[in-house]
């Protein structure tokens, strides 16, 4: 690994002394002595940089920067540089930190590259400096995509410092990246000040103990922010105290519509908070809750407020939060009252047949259309059930479908709602 300092100070990352490579160049002259074919500037650069540092060269990327290339002759702009190693075309070899520092070198003064996708990938803490880097040097970059680079709490550092200096990038990725605690709450600190980024996910931190420090510097963050759109917040062990936290915090935020608090320990006592909330809160229009355990009191505490009071939530996921029918019926009764909510999303809870025959009559009278949810109806020997479709609001978070978009609007309706640029 390579020491970041000297090649800030000029002396580079320490790459080995050029030596011989049996690549074909590509943009060499034919045999018949005939101009060499050169089909494309930011292709023949990436090239001629591994060749300069002895570094091997990825297929795959050669392959993305010429669709780029092809992409500038044709006059666009805006374009997303995917580099995801989740790709079915992605070779072996992911993209490395060494990878991303030729990366750095190409597209620090392209101004015509808006989007970065680099997920799951072998992108270390070295990695993340040159990303952080390459934020600073380039400002018309507004949406990195980072998910399952293992940065860590040192690389999630330096993203924090940047965002001190950045003032272009609205949505970052860092979602199961390792973050430690001291990253996150340096995250919360600087988007206080930060007044452009408009999405972050800070998905499955590792974190240690029980205090749930996160959240009381997440909902000081909401508190004093007025541009972030969308939070995810997945796997940070809140609990009941955590939430709490959030929720006085979204009385006085009037900017984040899309929250994500799914895979963590928020129970009954919980949505109390979130039920309150809801009623004066008019700026909320996406809730994930997904794999917590709020049971069937809970879904009673959010079916009164959304039956009575809150008229902006558009969507609610409660899959697999331990419901039974009473609750289950509840939130559909709710349905009936309130013309705002539009997609409810409830498998992997308790059905019985009043949940299904509730939930078939919804979809039946068009109240819930079939592509807002993720159960449809069917019936056996005269008896109502459900089955599960392949709806949500985050579908393709890990994987990329082999044909056809990642995200369209059925199984990502989370983003379809909130569409706030690049794809979190």
């Amino acid at each position: 690994m390579w020491d970041p300092g000297k090649e800030a100070a000029g002396a580079g990352p320490g790459f080995p002394t050029p030596v011989p490579t049996t690549t074909p160049n590509p943009f060499s002259a034919p045999a018949d002595g005939s101009a060499p074919e050169v089909t494309g500037h930011l292709q023949e650069t990436y090239y001629n940089l591994c060749m300069e540092k002895s570094q091997k060269i990825n297929t795959f990327i050669l392959h993305i920067l010429q669709e780029v290339d092809e992409e500038l002759e044709k006059g666009s702009e805006g374009i997303t540089l995917n580099i995801a190693g989740n790709s079915r075309l992605m070779p072996e070899e992911r993209v490395t930190g060494k990878d991303f520092w030729i990366l750095f070198r190409i597209l620090k003064k392209s101004p015509y590259i808006s989007g970065l996708d680099v997920r799951y990938n072998l992108i270390s803490d070295v990695g993340a400096y040159y990303a952080a880097r390459l934020l600073q040097k380039n400002t018309t970059l507004k949406y990195l995509r980072m998910t399952g680079n293992k940065i860590e709490n040192k690389g999630g550092m330096f993203f924090a410092a940047m965002l001190q200096i950045n003032s272009s990038l609205e949505k970052l990725d860092l979602g199961d990246c390792d973050l430690g605690m001291q990253s996150v709450i340096a995250f919360a600190t600087v988007l206080t000040q930060n007044q452009t980024i408009k999405g972050i996910n800070l998905n499955r931190p590792i974190l240690y103990g029980e205090q749930e420090e996160s959240t009381v510097h997440l909902g000081h963050m909401l508190k004093e922010n007025h541009c972030l759109v969308e939070l995810h917040v997945c796997k940070h062990n809140i609990k009941n105290c955590g939430i709490k936290q959030l929720c006085d915090a979204l009385y006085l935020n009037r900017s984040l519509r899309y929250l994500d608090v799914s895979c963590n320990k928020i129970t009954c006592d919980g949505t109390v908070f979130l039920a309150d909330v809801l009623k004066s809160n008019t700026t909320l229009e996406v809730l994930d809750l997904s794999f917590n355990r709020i049971e069937n009191a809970g879904a009673k505490h959010l079916s009164e407020t959304l039956a009575s009071h809150n008229r902006s939530l558009r969507a609610l996921s409660v899959v697999s939060n331990n419901i039974q029918g009473e609750g289950l019926v509840a939130l559909s009764q709710s349905m009936k009252t309130n013309p705002t909510l539009s997609n409810v999303y409830i498998w992997g809870n308790k059905f019985d047949e009043a949940t299904c025959v509730a939930y078939s009559d919804l979809i039946q009278t068009g109240r819930l259309k079939p592509d807002n949810t993720d159960v449809e109806p069917f019936v056996v020997d005269g008896h109502m059930y459900l089955a599960e479709v392949s709806n949500g609001l985050k579908k393709h978070y890990y994987w990329r479908p082999i044909y056809g978009e990642a995200c369209t609007n059925s199984p990502n309706a989370g983003f379809a709602l909130v569409p706030v640029g690049g794809h979190l």
